[in-house]
This record gives C-alpha cells, sequence and structure tokens, in this order.
C-alpha cells in the first residue's frame, strides 16, 4: 500500500499540458480540487493510451440500457478547458498507471504509480517485496462529462507535436529533417 496517496475524489480541473517546444516537451498530468495541485510527468504514450482507454469506457458504459450513467456522446462545451498548465511542482514521474469505471459514483478512476527499481529492472529477480511497494501514488476520479473533455484535450496536446515527414514517417525537427526512404 502507497504511503501517501494524493486523492481527488472530485477535482475542479484534470488536465494533461506539456511544457518545453515540441520535439522536447514534457507531458504532465496535473489535478487540482482548490489550493491542492499535483503534477506528474508521463510520456506522450502514455497520455495517448490514456485519453484513447478512457473514450472506451465510456463508450461501452454508454451502451448500457437507458444510458443510466448519463455518459455523453461528445465533449459537453462547458467542460472544455483550454488554459495552460498550472505552475508545475513535478511530484513523480510516472511508471504503472490503471484505469478503471466505479459504477456507484459513476466515475473514471486513474491510479498513476512512479517509476520504481522494479520498472528500471524487471529481470531482476533477487529485487524483495518491499522494493516493489510504491511509497506514493496518484487517484483521481472524474465524471463522466469531464472524462470525456479531458480525453479530447489530451488528443489535442498530443496531437500538438512536430509535423509528421510524408516520405518517412517520423516528426520533422524545426530546425530541419533529412529522412532516409526504406530500401525497396
Amino acid at each position: 500500500m502507497p504511503k501517501r496517496v494524493h486523492e481527488f475524489a472530485w477535482p475542479d480541473r484534470v488536465v494533461v499540458g506539456t511544457i518545453g517546444l515540441p520535439g522536447a516537451r514534457t507531458f504532465y498530468l496535473q489535478v487540482r480540487a482548490g489550493t491542492q495541485i499535483v503534477s506528474i510527468a508521463l510520456e506522450k504514450q502514455q497520455s495517448a493510451l490514456l485519453a484513447e482507454k478512457i473514450d472506451e469506457i465510456l463508450d461501452q458504459v454508454i451502451t448500457v440500457e437507458g444510458n443510466p450513467f448519463s455518459v455523453p456522446t461528445s465533449t459537453p462545451m462547458e467542460l472544455v478547458d483550454d488554459d495552460k498548465l498550472e505552475a508545475v511542482q513535478e511530484q513523480f514521474r510516472t511508471g504503472a498507471m490503471s484505469l478503471g469505471w466505479d459504477p456507484p459514483t459513476a466515475q473514471v478512476v486513474i491510479e498513476a504509480y512512479p517509476i520504481t527499481d522494479v520498472d528500471a529492472d524487471e529481470n531482476d529477480e533477487s529485487l524483495d517485496e518491499d522494493a516493489a511497494n510504491e511509497t506514493e501514488m496518484l487517484l483521481v476520479r472524474m465524471p463522466v462529462g469531464t472524462a470525456r473533455a479531458f480525453a479530447k484535450r489530451t488528443r489535442e496536446v498530443v496531437g500538438a507535436g512536430r509535423p509528421m515527414c510524408l516520405l518517412c514517417g517520423y516528426p520533422i525537427d524545426a530546425d530541419g529533417h533529412i529522412c532516409t526512404l526504406p530500401e525497396v
């Protein structure tokens, strides 16, 4: 069990944002409730997958007869958040994440854990059980509308990176691009 849990049951704000220029951006999952703000670093791929899986969960839940959880089919405009990240103090860099659905509260649940020595060296069988225990975690519960808005914004943030080369498919840097075409 983590020693320190940053828990947000009904956050005022939950977003993915970046700091830095395309090609050198750091992605953050930032959550705020009142004056409490937690920012955790994560990879671009983790951000993209998180948005994709949240939409999959909501799309599955919406199929329940009568849509008892009032899951919106699209992002409610009043929940769109295009503001920049607030002051960022990185709490930890994310390793493992889990995503779930809590039917009693009709909320999407995100759990994020810091990178550990276990993540860094999964092949080391000499690690004891205490080393595998996390010391910290982030637990966020989002209502369905907020979750839709979160997924939409996250997809936009991920997509706002460097343009892709039409020839080789790799990102084009601001200072130019030399691509190597695959041999035919």
